[in-house]
């Protein structure tokens, strides 16, 4: 309080003062000021990129005017003997709820689509992100428009745009009342444009439809066992959420009139982004934990650039250890002195700040494209400066605080008789910071590491199929009706040696059911998940998959196929089977009876670290949604796609020719934990080159406080080598502890994150031996200049310093 007290009621010319002596010893000690502002400028911006993207986390959504009252309708069940929680309704509960709910104002269904075809003149688009949502969407949620009516979707044949699709169609004239032509037949009038969705939402439309065009189109399924859409909900003023619960937890099963099928909840939008895992139908995290985990990254980063500062300034004392002495003679209490040191770390925080955000400027495109974001510094924000000021003076203060008080507690009797030095003290605060600055770091090393491996570890899984040379291309325009002709052309002109018409790419896991059953079937086998996929003919030739037991799907040489599946391995073990081959599975609602013909080895369908789930393909179904080409391997994959693309062109010309590699979506599957390893490996980076910092500067100040019994030793006769050795020693010890506190906080954490994976890789010794290594590597090179500096000096010079 003495302190705070003396810094605002002092004189305009005391802290004049102030920053004179600061820029004063800021051009005196070049090297340390160098060191100094750089090491700050790096936290500084490190951390503020990160506090820039945990900022756009947590306000996700939260610029929805109504957002206290808007919840999403989730479900849950028994599944596999525990709660299960999906984020899906049926289309059918939105309007029940409408009508039955006295506690609810409006709802509204939402439904993605990327298939259609949009055409204004000569010009059509298909990679446009639209969306079916019922009229009372845009009132509840706030996505302002710019031009058009208060209720654009009331009209069926209406069609809302953002500003950026408006202008791609028509340029820069006013879009309203334009109209735009759907898959080549059906037009629609341009109601509404409105702003471009911001980054922080998960509402990334480009347009908006009618719900009653989807039900027009026939993509309907108004079955209440079914849950495939998303269904919001704006509630009442002041009604509770806990009072709508209670009414529509048995809505589905009132309707369907049936006990065994999923029950309803709200849940609230503040909780959408961040808390999107569930155990045992309770909330267990998500995103937040990513939140959590950069928050500490960005608090770790600005603190172990503040112990290079705290350790510069203690290790330069001896130089600054007279002036505290004259001061204190000549009256200067230790407030004063407090002050003054207080606002020469501001003043370097200040400099290290301005440099921190011009550097942040520069690489923020860099970290938006590993990461996926779009973050932009708010130049034009007066909150964002009051932010940053803030933010310099904690750092200012933060890094100044511990040689401030350090500095400022010298009494004047030791300082003339030099008494105040404790370099050599076992366990001073200069090495307890480094200490600290070399743990976070070694961790870092070791996340890098684990995450690099298990990157590793699932890639060399067995797939279960051939991903070369083959590709999958989704039903658009009229590649489904088509589907016949393009196969036939694609096996006669030698492109391909086999085509196969699926229910969607063999890396997705997009479909599951319950309920299915079979001969001495539990009641708890009935529900269980599985994975559900369809085919037509020639699937396992297409995706050479390996037959177990019996024979592919082929519809076209066995009729009775439209009531055949197939299995694969683990789905024929939960089944009990012990000749799988001919025996009977019975839909959930008891009126298909499927024969079982084919037995496959386990693939990986959706994610490489989960455990490979049953799965049972279907024989032909009307939801066809892809077909996969397996290219000749004679002709060159540029030849093969050429061919493809204009026999495409020639049998769907109003849709451009669209497709994926299926190696190259399989590799997609490795993004995110790439994107970990990428920036564990970046921070790591970072605490590294700043810890060095700290260490080079803690090394000047141990080889400048030795310098005498350096030269006594070199005098008795030690080579520079010894010497150089008993210098670098401390510094190994030092990393030395660090290595040992940091294994056992990295293996925690890490064993941590990987509980989160079925598929995962077992955390070796080697790991914490290598970046323990590693470590002492990096901190031996940077100490070995002082050293060898040191032991180099003459002794003479030495002996006479005072």
């Amino acid at each position: 309080m003495i302190f705070f007290r003396h810094l605002f009621w002092s004189r305009e010319d005391m802290l004049i003062n102030y920053f004179k002596i600061a820029l004063r010893n800021l051009v005196k000690g070049k090297m340390f000021s160098v060191i100094n502002i750089l090491g700050l400028m790096i936290g500084m911006a490190g951390a503020l990129i990160i506090l820039l993207w945990i900022y756009n986390e947590l306000s996700y959504d939260r610029f929805h005017a109504n957002q206290a009252r808007l919840y999403e309708v989730y479900g849950e069940n028994k599944v596999d003997g525990n709660l299960s929680t999906i984020t899906a309704s049926g289309e059918n509960v939105g309007p029940a709820m409408e009508q039955e709910v006295p506690g609810v104002e409006i709802t509204a269904r939402y439904a993605e689509v990327s298939s259609i075809l949009l055409s204004v003149g000569e010009k059509g688009f298909t990679n446009v992100n639209g969306s079916f949502v019922d009229p009372g969407f845009l009132s509840m949620f706030s996505f302002p428009a710019i031009m058009g009516g208060l209720e654009p979707l009331k009209d069926s044949r209406n069609i809302v745009v953002t500003a950026t699709l408006a202008k791609k169609l028509f340029g820069n004239t006013n879009a309203v009342g334009k109209h735009i032509k759907l898959n080549q037949s059906d037009i629609f009038t341009v109601s509404a444009v409105l702003n471009d969705p911001p980054v922080n939402t998960r509402f990334q439309f480009e347009y908006l439809l009618p719900w009653t065009y989807l039900q027009q189109l026939g993509w309907s399924n108004n079955s209440w066992l079914s849950n495939n859409v998303s269904t919001f909900v704006l509630l009442k003023p002041n009604v509770p959420a806990s009072e709508v619960d209670a009414r529509i937890k048995d809505l589905t099963q009132r309707h369907a009139n049936r006990a065994d099928v999923w029950t309803h909840f709200l849940y609230p939008l503040k909780k959408w982004h961040l808390y999107t895992k569930f155990e045992n139908g309770q909330p267990s995290g998500g995103r937040i934990e990513t939140v959590r985990l950069f928050a500490i990254i960005a608090g770790f980063i600005l603190f172990i650039a503040c112990i290079n500062f705290m350790n510069l300034s203690t290790a330069s004392s001896d130089k600054r250890a007279k002036e505290v002495g004259v001061r204190k003679v000549v009256g200067a209490g230790r407030e004063y002195l407090i002050g003054q040191f207080i606002i020469e770390s501001t003043v370097t925080a200040t400099i290290a700040g301005a440099l921190a955000l011009i550097l942040a400027q520069f690489v923020l495109p860099a970290f938006n494209n590993l990461v996926g974001v779009q973050l932009s510094i708010p130049l034009d924000n007066l909150w964002f400066y009051i932010f940053f000021i803030a933010f310099t003076l904690f750092t200012g203060v933060l890094a100044g605080s511990y040689p401030a008080f350090y500095l400022a507690s010298f009494k004047p009797i030791s300082i003339f008789q030099k008494r105040f030095k404790n370099a050599r003290t076992m366990f001073s605060p200069r090495k307890i910071l480094v200490v600290t600055q070399f743990t976070f770091a070694v961790v870092l090393i070791i996340a890098t590491i684990v995450v690099r491996n298990q990157i590793n570890f699932a890639q060399q899984r067995e797939l279960g199929y051939a991903k070369n040379d083959l590709i999958y291309v989704p039903f658009k325009g009229e590649i489904g009706q088509k589907y016949a002709l393009l196969k036939q052309r694609l096996l006669s002109s030698g492109i391909a040696t086999a085509v196969s018409k699926n229910a969607y790419g063999i890396t997705e896991d997009f479909s599951k059911t319950w309920g299915l059953r079979w001969f001495s079937a539990t009641p708890q086998d009935t529900n269980m998940a599985i994975s559900t996929y369809s085919t037509e003919a020639d699937m396992v030739t297409t995706t050479g998959m390996k037959l177990i037991a019996g024979r592919d799907i082929n519809i076209n040489l066995h009729p009775s196929d439209s009531l055949a599946v197939m299995l694969n391995e683990t789905a024929a073990a939960v089944m009990g089977f012990e000749q799988p081959i001919g025996a009977e599975i019975l839909s959930y609602d008891r009126t298909k009876h499927y024969k079982v013909v084919g037995v496959v080895k386990d693939y990986i369908q959706g994610s490489p670290y989960s455990k490979v789930p049953p799965v049972v393909v279907f024989g032909p179904s009307a939801n066809f949604g892809a077909m996969h080409i397996r290219f000749n391997p004679d002709q060159s994959t540029a030849t093969n796609l050429a061919k493809t693309a204009a026999i495409f062109s020639e049998v769907n010309p109003d849709y451009p020719f669209e497709f994926q590699f299926v190696d190259q979506a399989y590799a997609r599957r490795f993004y995110s934990e790439q994107h970990t390893q990428t920036l564990a490996a970046i921070f790591a980076g970072l605490s590294i080159f700043i810890s060095c910092l700290g260490l080079f500067g803690l090394s000047a100040f141990v080889a400048a406080s030795r310098v005498k019994e350096i030269g006594v030793r070199k005098v008795l006769g030690a080579s520079e080598m010894n010497i150089a050795k008993l210098l670098s020693l401390d510094f190994v010890k030092l990393v030395f502890i660090a290595i040992l506190v940091a294994t056992p906080i990295a293996w925690f954490a890490m064993h941590r994150w990987l509980s989160d994976y079925q598929y995962k890789v077992h955390i070796n010794w080697t790991v914490f031996f290598f970046a323990g290594l590693f470590a002492l590597l990096i901190a031996l090179v940077t100490v070995s200049f002082q050293a060898i500096k040191a032991a180099w000096a003459n002794p003479i010079q030495n002996l006479r310093k005072d």
